[in-house]
């Protein structure tokens, strides 16, 4: 089978398995290439596999040698149909963990669900018996509450009035204006019902219950803030309140822990190109003159870039550093004043025609079109591909 990309608005809806191997190697090579972390052995990242989420389970395994449990929810292969990306990411790790006998084992289901929470607790008892840390990376855009049956769906809003500024359709280069209608009440609680921190609490709940938590045990969520200019759309829209909701949990959830010395973090990361910042209007133009400028002062990270640094600077120190909020700051090159200065001055410039030069609007098509295996040099994307690709740990 010859797979080639088939986009559907901000997704990808076909995935090249040779292109996620080469994209998860690239990765682990990253982390390979650095010292060792003194950090958790045995690990549970819950969306692991994609962006932030692989990142950590690769960071983990290669570079502190953790045994790690992957739960994430991806369509597997078919016959003249490719599986997702996050499934041919994960048969990737789980092959290059396994030849260096790493343990490793995932799980591919509704994170939300009882069914999947059991499923992953009984794992956990027979082969590791306690979890170090959990990595808490869910980008759900739906949830249905495991208690109630209710199904919510997230939304992209502001908050109070209509949001109207510039947006760019990355595949055409096209810069337009653009109008979001505000949120209702509904729109802000179903958000937060979604990508709060209420079902975060819900796993750490369980997993200390079932005394599946050793001591020092920590977690750790992934939030972001970004700057003034897409504030309206994302901070202080219907997603910002989720955020908030998110980072509140932390504190929770380290009271819950006290008896084991545990923590719990909010670790704010930087804007990058991921399935779900590419839904977000207003974030593609930011993340392309972002990334031009970021490139320029030679501070750019992707998502392993990020997690390393977070890890190796932040969590597995004596004293994890955090702002007056309690969260971890891993976002600090970007917001650093200098680069939101020119990024400020570049959006005013943006246009269709200027976006080429003042951008790096072709960086970020080319990291989007890498989150499905494509658009990556070493590939020979004209070679007939065999699409059913497995993950070991999982009976396809």
């Amino acid at each position: 089978m010859i797979i080639e990309p088939r986009t559907r608005g901000f997704i990808c809806i076909t995935s090249h398995p040779d292109g996620c191997a080469k994209g998860v190697a690239n990765q682990i090579d990253y982390i390979k290439s650095k010292d060792k972390i003194d950090g958790a052995k045995n690990v549970l990242i819950i969306g692991a596999s994609t962006g932030f989420g692989l990142a950590s389970r690769i960071t983990s395994a290669f570079g502190s040698d953790a045994s790690t449990i992957g739960v994430f929810f991806e369509k597997p292969p078919a016959a003249g149909r490719t599986a997702s990306s996050g499934w041919y990411n994960t048969a990737a790790f789980e092959k290059a963990a396994h030849n260096e006998g790493l343990y490793a084992k995932s799980i591919n289901g509704d994170a939300f669900s009882h069914e999947i929470k059991n499923e992953t607790i009984e794992l956990i008892k027979k082969d590791l018996g306690q979890i170090d840390m959990v990595v808490y990376s869910l980008a759900s855009p739906v949830r249905t509450h495991p208690d109630t049956g209710i199904r919510y769906k997230s939304t992209l809003k502001p908050i109070g009035k209509t949001y109207t500024n510039k947006t760019v359709d990355f595949h055409t280069g096209e810069i337009k204006e653009i109008s979001i209608e505000p949120s209702t009440e509904d729109d802000i609680s179903n958000t937060v019902a979604v990508m709060g921190g209420e079902d975060w609490e819900m796993w750490i709940n369980e997993l200390k219950k079932n005394n599946l938590l050793s001591p020092n045990f920590k977690t750790i969520a992934y939030s972001y803030i970004g700057p003034k200019l897409t504030e309206p759309v994302y901070r202080k829209g219907t997603i910002g309140k989720a955020k908030d909701h998110l980072e509140q949990t932390a504190f929770t959830i380290t009271d819950s822990l006290k008896d084991l010395n545990g923590q719990a973090y909010v670790s704010v990361n930087k804007a990058l190109v991921t399935q779900s910042s590419s839904a977000i209007p207003v974030i593609p133009l930011y993340i392309s003159l972002l990334y031009k400028v970021m490139k320029e002062n030679g501070v750019q990270e992707g998502c392993i870039e990020q997690i390393h640094r977070l890890y190796s600077e932040r969590l597995f120190i004596d004293k994890t550093p955090t702002d007056s909020e309690g969260r971890i700051r891993i976002d600090d090159w970007e917001m650093r004043s200098d680069i939101q200065e020119k990024v400020t001055k570049l959006w005013e410039q943006a246009t269709t025609e200027s976006l080429s030069s003042i951008g790096d609007l072709e960086g970020y098509r080319t990291e989007f079109f890498n989150l499905f295996g494509f658009n990556f040099d070493e590939i020979d994307y004209s070679a007939d591909t065999n699409e059913i690709v497995n993950i070991p740990s999982i009976n396809a």
